[in-house]
């Protein structure tokens, strides 16, 4: 069996559980995927498919993915995912995945793009505590000394700083999994996962 699928990330929302408990959800529409390439031990030296996920206008398509996409029969995908296989998983091209694939699944791991804020202080990107807050200080906000003085005369690697923060990918580990919609390919998961709404999502079971 196939135990990574792609989805999108439609919001949250709370469910009652069955001990009458209030849980927050992220609602995640898991699949459909379609197999656009098998990959086999003999000619790629391992075993694995490929995943398409979401619809995409054909003009938007450059050449060499439409050709792959006709070569493999199937209609153009907006995202592109490999997953290993395990020896017995036997897949064709078109077959279909759905989020059927995770209905047995306890807790899952989530991939996603982290909402970017762009450039940020110490302060916020690094939890810092900054300086005193009386108006004389002249010292609020700045990150402080960072480095040496004669001795390596310069700033180390790995030094905390302001820059860019957000648009990492990151993995939100072992989320429970609090109900499988088969008809709507829909997955509703305990807590928040990665990313903003409609962001594409990698989910896995764990």
């Amino acid at each position: 069996m196939v135990t990574t699928i792609l989805g999108r990330k439609l919001g949250m929302t709370q469910v009652w559980s069955e001990d009458d408990k209030l849980v927050p959800v992220t609602v995640i529409e898991a699949g459909p995927c379609v197999v656009t390439q098998v990959k086999t031990e003999k000619r790629d030296g391992y075993r694995a498919v490929q995943l398409g996920f979401g619809e995409i206008k054909e003009k938007k398509v450059n050449k060499p993915m439409a050709g792959h996409f006709a070569k493999s029969k199937v209609d153009p995908k907006a995202h592109l995912a490999e997953v290993r296989l395990d020896e017995g998983d036997e897949f064709k091209v078109g077959d279909t995945i759905t989020v059927e694939a995770l209905s047995e699944a306890k807790l899952v791991h989530i991939t996603g793009t982290s909402k970017g804020k762009g450039f940020a202080g110490v302060m916020k990107r690094h939890g810092f505590s900054g300086g005193p807050g009386g108006h004389g200080s002249h010292f609020h906000r700045a990150p402080g000394s960072v480095g040496m003085a004669a001795t390596p005369s310069r700033v180390l690697k790995g030094i905390r700083l302001p820059g860019h923060m957000g648009s990492d990918t990151v993995t939100t580990r072992n989320l429970e999994v609090v109900k499988v919609d088969l008809e709507q390919n829909l997955l509703l998961v305990k807590g928040a996962v990665p990313g903003a709404k409609g962001g594409l999502l990698t989910i896995r079971t764990a």
